[in-house]
């Protein structure tokens, strides 16, 4: 029997889901102190981006762009960040952060610089709506 994709247990625990795109599931991670998305592609035992055939490279890569137009739509930010680090979760995933001048880490990377700041149910549903209008406008 083949093997079934699985979203790993760490980025579900930390992620929000937002939207399923063609390649990737659209996560928000869950820090309030950046509008912070995460990208998984839904590929069985895909870590690093060389696992990827080349459709689904240029696939990633366009939804990668989409996610950053769509924090750029929806807030304005001084500068995008993109990674793929996956020094903790193997799965590939991609971060795509929108960086302010007066954000709590700037101008570092974020990871380690701020204890991450889960978002109040009432932020996190605002936090989607406005994202998931902004995907369909």
């Amino acid at each position: 029997m083949k093997n079934l994709w699985q979203l790993h247990p760490q980025l579900a625990e930390d992620t929000h889901p937002l939207a399923t795109f063609g390649l990737c599931e659209l996560r928000l991670m869950d820090d309030a102190n950046y509008p912070w998305l995460v990208l998984v592609p839904r590929i069985v035992d895909a870590v690093e981006l060389i696992d990827l055939d080349a459709a689904q490279r240029h696939a990633l890569t366009d939804e990668i762009d989409r996610a950053g137009r769509l924090l750029r739509a929806a807030f304005r930010p001084d500068k995008l960040n993109v990674a793929a680090l996956g020094n903790l979760v193997p799965q590939l995933h991609v971060h795509v952060v929108a960086r302010y001048r007066d954000d709590p880490a700037w101008p570092r990377p974020v990871w380690g610089m701020a204890a991450a700041r889960p978002y109040a149910e009432e932020a996190l549903i605002e936090r989607i709506q406005r994202l998931r209008a902004a995907l369909a406008g």
